[in-house]
C-alpha cells in the first residue's frame, strides 16, 4: 500500500513542480497541461497552458499536483491542516532539502536534534505548502 500527496494550485503548479524537481531530483513520470486533453475538453484558452496533472517520484512515493481551472470550485489556498513529511537519507540530505524548501518561505522550526531521536525541522515553502524534514538519528 502507498500513500501519496496531491497538491492543488491556482496557476503556480508548473513553477512549484519545477522547483520541487530541483529540490528532490528525478524526472516527471507524468506532465500534462489542459491543452493535452481530448478535443472535447472545454477550457478557456487562458487555462490551456496550466497543469492538468503532474507526477514527480520521490523515493518510493509520488508527489502529484494540478492547477484548478477557474469555475471548478473555489481557488485552492495554502492549508495549515497538513504537512508533507520528508524522511532524509542523511543529515546532509536533510539540511539540503530543508534549505531549498525554506528558501523564499518561512522556517517554522530550524533543523535541530530532538528528544525523539531525530534531526528535524519544519517550514512553509514559497508556495504555501508546509513541510517536515526529518532524519532518524538511530539510523546514523
Amino acid at each position: 500500500m502507498t500513500l501519496n500527496a496531491y497538491l492543488f494550485f491556482d496557476g503556480q503548479c508548473a513553477e512549484a513542480f519545477d522547483y520541487y524537481k530541483s529540490v528532490f531530483g528525478g524526472d516527471f513520470s507524468a506532465h500534462m497541461t489542459f491543452a493535452d486533453g481530448p478535443p472535447d475538453f472545454q477550457y478557456d484558452d487562458a487555462e490551456k497552458g496550466k497543469i492538468m496533472h503532474v507526477s514527480l517520484p520521490v523515493g518510493s512515493s509520488v508527489l502529484m499536483g494540478s492547477d484548478t481551472p477557474k469555475g471548478e470550485g473555489e481557488p485552492p489556498r495554502p492549508a495549515n491542516s497538513f504537512s508533507i513529511s520528508y524522511d532524509a537519507s542523511s543529515r546532509e540530505d536533510a539540511d539540503r532539502v530543508f534549505a531549498a524548501l525554506s528558501k523564499g518561505g518561512v522556517a517554522t522550526m530550524p533543523m535541530e536534534e530532538t528528544f525523539w531521536n531525530a534531526y528535524f525541522g519544519s517550514c512553509t515553502d514559497r508556495f504555501g505548502v508546509q513541510w517536515m524534514v526529518s532524519f532518524d538519528l538511530g539510523a546514523a
